[in-house]
């Protein structure tokens, strides 16, 4: 949630001629509008409102989902809800922003409104990105509590990173997409068994990500079995390129096969990473995204120099 500071209790304030709108798709000037708000929302709050997973869904017409936009008298987009939708009985994801030119007006209070009714009866779980007091105040006012946090962390490559280190008998190269799609995923999925987000992929998911301008498979490293080709864990790395913004890398996904935990291969292929994205991407910083519950992920990061930049939290109402 990217909203604007609210009081318990209290009516509407909305301007004359607010309202929302639901919807099940959006057409692609509607996408093209919701993008323009997010960036200019997180231009202002420092941290993007809406994540991966909800822009590609808000492109895909198939996905279940419902999308709520507020506007003001004149036509103006003022604010965007999207309820992920694909299993209601599990829990709705919800994601929500607020223009930061018209905040303060009971637009985000509005929106959520929306949201509930549009969600009822089943659980409902949506992420403030930035940790802003203004939604935590909201989510309070609608019961929510404050569920998971998510730590973004960062670290200057100005400095070369540490030299990867690969345990004997392992080999790195890159991703080739089509052929190592299947086992990949199988890994990941192993990787992440108990992770909300991560451990759910499907080929559907790896292959839409595929398919975007970002991905670049000399990024993806894999470290394999030099005698059987194995796959053993992986590093995929991203570059995120915003006019206007210095360009910045990412420790994607970065997973290990359960079988060959403690064997030192994951502080190398962090390592690996952070030299691809420092030596062939030119790049003089990257960040990644760890639970806060992950204690053992986040020490790892902090010994190779990661230092928390900001915090995402979840907040769940039953």
């Amino acid at each position: 949630m990217s909203t604007e500071p609210t009081s318990g209790g209290g009516p509407d304030t909305a301007t004359p001629g607010h309202r929302v709108s639901p919807a099940d798709r959006l057409t692609a000037p509607e996408v093209a509008e919701v993008l323009t708000l997010a960036r200019a929302a997180g231009d202002a709050d420092g941290a993007d409102p809406l994540d991966e997973h909800v822009l590609l869904r808000m492109r895909d017409p198939g996905a279940p989902a419902v999308h709520l936009t507020a506007r003001a008298a004149d036509g103006t987009l003022t604010g965007y809800a999207h309820l992920d939708t694909t299993d209601p009985a599990k829990g709705v994801g919800v994601e929500l922003v607020v223009h930061p030119a018209h905040r303060r007006r009971g637009t985000g209070r509005a929106l959520a409104r929306g949201v509930l009714a549009a969600a009822e009866p089943g659980p409902l779980g949506a992420w403030a990105h930035g940790d802003h007091p203004s939604a935590a105040a909201l989510a309070v006012d609608l019961g929510f509590t404050r569920a998971r946090v998510l730590w973004q962390l960062r670290r200057p490559l100005t400095a070369a990173p540490p030299a990867p280190a690969l345990p004997e008998g392992v080999e790195l190269r890159a991703f080739r997409p089509g052929e190592d799609d299947e086992a990949w995923l199988a890994v990941n999925n192993a990787a992440f068994a108990q992770h909300p987000e991560q451990g759910r992929w499907t080929l559907d998911d790896l292959r839409v990500r595929i398919a975007e301008p970002w991905f670049d498979p000399a990024g993806f490293l894999l470290a394999v079995d030099s005698a059987t080709g194995r796959l053993l864990g992986f590093h995929w790395t991203k570059v995120h390129e915003r006019p206007g913004s210095a360009r910045i890398g990412e420790v994607y996904v970065l997973g290990v096969d359960p079988s060959v935990h403690r064997g030192g291969l994951g502080r190398a292929l962090t390592a690996a990473g952070l030299a691809h994205l420092r030596d062939a991407r030119g790049l003089d910083r990257v960040m990644l995204y760890v639970d806060e519950s992950n204690t053992g992920a986040v020490a790892l990061y902090e010994r190779l120099g990661f230092a928390r930049w900001s915090a995402h939290v979840n907040y769940q109402r039953d």
